[in-house]
């Protein structure tokens, strides 16, 4: 299992918007070169991120911003909004176990609930750390580049 790089990206991208925002226009192609990667990815993001009410995107010299205060816009905010979980299950069971195996006919029933309670508790880990520790914890390291 492992999360895609959507969501790194994505803390990434709102990162910047905050940092740049007063400085320049937060474009794909800007978040594109601070990322190093092709824009059409950082449009993609930007995409499911402002349906997800979490940015505005601004026409002509706007570019794109938070939509609401850092505080307000958590880990498991944009694990939501970036990645593709089916039917919100962190853990893709294997399909056909075999039913006349004594593992295989019981896997589910051992298993589903752990692994329900593996991903609850990384949803709560998500929900405790918000953009503003990001922010602050970035700016350590801005006030040392100056």
């Amino acid at each position: 299992m492992q999360i895609s790089s959507r969501f790194t990206i994505a803390i990434h991208m709102l990162a910047c918007m905050d940092v740049f925002r007063d400085e320049y226009k937060v474009t794909s192609e800007f978040l594109a070169d601070s990322i190093h990667v092709n824009p059409v990815i950082i449009r993609k993001i930007l995409s499911q991120l402002k349906d997800a009410g979490l940015i505005e995107v601004k026409r002509g010299p706007g570019g794109a911003v938070p939509a609401k205060p850092l505080e307000e816009i958590t880990f498991f905010d944009i694990y939501q909004s970036v990645e593709c979980i089916e039917e919100n299950t962190l853990f893709h069971f294997h399909e056909n176990p075999d039913p006349n195996c004594p593992v295989g006919k019981n896997i589910h029933q051992v298993l589903d609930d752990k692994l329900l309670r593996i991903q609850e508790a990384m949803e709560q880990e998500l929900k405790s750390i918000t953009m503003a520790d990001v922010r602050s914890d970035l700016g350590k390291y801005l006030e040392n580049e100056t």
